[in-house]
């Protein structure tokens, strides 16, 4: 299916605002539409997830919700490949904001009605991301292209960035997975954190940082230094298994 070459301007973007009291969603008001070129971003980004998901016995898809070290509090996910992008989004330090099923976007493309919710909604430091997750298997459907065609068309018509997502590498996806179960910052003392920033362990090994200070108990200081991996205080090489003989870099 061929796309339209141009957006219309009737394109309207629906979405439901959040009341918030102490900053906790209490209820959610009914929903509101605007023009698609119109609306402003920031009442884009305060929005309630357009469709929440059922769980029930025999479904296909594995639903959930993810506590986001971003956001400090939970984020919805459809699927483990929806759940595997939030994670990448909650590991990017350019991501300031993560909305999931952010919006319900209207037009007529092709001379029929069309609408779609994309998957997340991505503010980063380079500017808002639109994105939707499909697995490659089904990316190149003439109809799942045909929806995307016309939606990075409407994203992109706004200066935003739109982006298709599938499964990562596997070694990469588990290693950010790993370091996830350190994101929780409170969980940490904060001066054993200070003393591993402060200490000279850029280019030493995963196995050697571990090791760095003795007079602290080991279990303790490896959390605390797969914690700085997770902030990326420290990097290393995440498209191998992580070990350690993994080399540690400090951030720029």
């Amino acid at each position: 299916m061929a796309v339209a070459a141009d957006i219309p301007t009737s394109m309207t973007v629906s979405y439901r605002c959040a009341n918030s009291v102490s900053g906790k969603t209490s209820e959610v008001t009914p929903e509101r539409t605007e023009p698609w070129t119109l609306v402003g971003l920031d009442s884009v980004m305060s929005a309630s997830p357009w469709r929440t998901f059922r769980w029930h016995r025999g479904q296909r898809h594995y639903s959930g919700s993810f506590w986001s070290a971003t956001e400090r509090d939970l984020v919805i996910y459809e699927s483990r490949l929806e759940l595997a992008r939030l994670l990448f989004a909650d590991f990017d330090r350019s991501v300031q904001r993560i909305l999931a099923q952010p919006f319900l976007l209207r037009a007529e493309v092709a001379g029929a009605p069309r609408k779609h919710v994309p998957d997340y909604l991505l503010l980063t430091s380079t500017g808002p991301v639109v994105v939707d997750v499909k697995p490659k298997s089904r990316v190149t459907k003439p109809d799942n292209m045909f929806v995307f065609g016309w939606t990075r068309q409407a994203v992109e018509s706004r200066g935003w960035q739109y982006e298709m997502w599938s499964e990562p590498p596997h070694a990469e996806l588990e290693n950010v997975r790993f370091l996830a179960g350190y994101r929780r910052d409170w969980l940490f003392d904060h001066e054993l954190l200070a003393e591993l920033r402060a200490a000279d362990l850029d280019g030493t090994t995963l196995t050697a940082a571990c090791q760095s200070l003795p007079d602290r108990p080991r279990a303790i200081v490896r959390s605390a230094v797969l914690h700085l991996l997770w902030q990326q205080h420290f990097t290393a090489d995440l498209t191998h298994p992580l070990s350690g003989n993994h080399v540690l870099r400090k951030a720029v």
